[in-house]
């Protein structure tokens, strides 16, 4: 019986598993190590264990039967679970690209499928295999796609607005809410269900991942003009004639000299430790295994993080009219970092 198991949840959870495996063969820039996608998936099969318990006591709290349940409620639970390991990600800046964010997202979502699949698969035995392969199918699908949406959503809006929580995450989590809540109303007919999310996510996701690697290669090109300009103008000792230089020596009006000094020497080391992680992607995307970093670059990390310090906060806030601080940006240090 537990062969016959591993048998349908392996023929079900194959091409999930595929097409995961082929996000991560389509990166270009192959940022994601494999032992966080390893990781996801292990997240993602805690969070279908700890929904499994929440979802009883809520259910039986609620008092609602199991198809309203999993209609209206359940959808909300699990995709939050869900979203956990993606909020921690971003707000930690571990995750500054789209199509990071599609292949973890995908795979929190397939850790999730395969417990909940064995755990169907082992409840109802009755059912005909082919109806549990094809639930099982469209199942990781869904999962793997809400996932992918939420993580793409979040860090779409991180981006805009890195220091906000509910205008960051709440649309993807409504976004995943919705194809769950669409995807549970549909399972008493499974083939239509799995249908439906095969038309719909598969093609949405390969579309977001291309863009998002389209609108990469634009940011990297743009900013890395950016920060080359502003490198020259340090170097050669023109920023204080810029508006940026201006603006930066205004600030002693608010800052102790000492922080001012600081900021400035802040700023150098962005610039130059933000050359060097996108000239690390840019051999990425070539297809060459960058060098690890190399005593000078950790010192120059390490300097930074002390200048952050210093700064504080506040410090970090003023220089943002100078200095990139997105979450994509503030993303290729921890790149380089690690």
């Amino acid at each position: 019986m537990i062969g016959q198991y591993a048998l349908l949840g392996t023929v079900a959870l194959l091409p999930v598993l595929v097409f995961l495996a082929a996000l991560i063969y389509y990166d270009s820039f192959k940022v994601v190590p494999l032992r966080l996608v390893l990781v996801a998936l292990a997240v993602g099969g805690l969070a279908a264990v700890a929904s499994y318990w929440i979802g009883g006591a809520t259910m039986e709290l609620s008092r609602l039967d199991f198809r309203d349940f999993s209609r209206f409620v359940s959808p909300w639970t699990e995709e939050l679970l869900k979203g956990l390991l993606l909020v921690y990600l971003i707000r930690t800046r571990r995750i500054g690209m789209l199509v990071d964010a599609a292949i973890i997202g995908f795979a929190v979502g397939t850790g999730f499928a395969l417990l909940e699949n064995l755990y169907y698969l082992a409840t109802r035995p009755e059912a005909h295999p082919a109806v549990q392969v094809i639930r099982g199918f469209g199942t990781a699908i869904m999962h793997g796609g809400a996932t992918a949406i939420f993580a793409f959503l979040a860090v779409s809006l991180a981006e805009r607005h890195p220091e906000a929580l509910l205008r960051v995450y709440l649309p993807g989590l409504l976004a995943a809410v919705l194809v769950h809540a669409g995807y549970n109303s549909l399972l008493v007919w499974p083939a239509v269900a799995t249908a439906g999310v095969l038309l719909l996510l598969p093609p949405l996701i390969y579309v977001m991942f291309q863009r998002s690697e389209q609108a990469l290669r634009h940011w990297l090109e743009a900013d890395l003009d950016s920060d080359v300009a502003l490198l020259q103008s340090i170097t050669a000792g023109e920023f204080g004639e810029s508006h940026a230089g201006r603006y930066v020596h205004s600030l002693r009006e608010h800052f102790s000299p000492e922080v001012v000094v600081d900021m400035l020497c802040y700023l150098r080391l962005h610039v130059e430790l933000a050359l060097r992680a996108k000239g690390l992607l840019l051999m990425r995307e070539s297809g060459l295994e960058p060098p690890p970093p190399d005593a000078e670059t950790r010192a120059q990390i390490e300097e930074l993080r002390h200048l952050e310090r210093s700064i504080g906060r506040t410090g970090q806030l003023a220089l943002r009219p100078v200095l990139a601080m997105g979450s994509k940006d503030l993303w290729q240090i921890y790149l380089l970092e690690h």
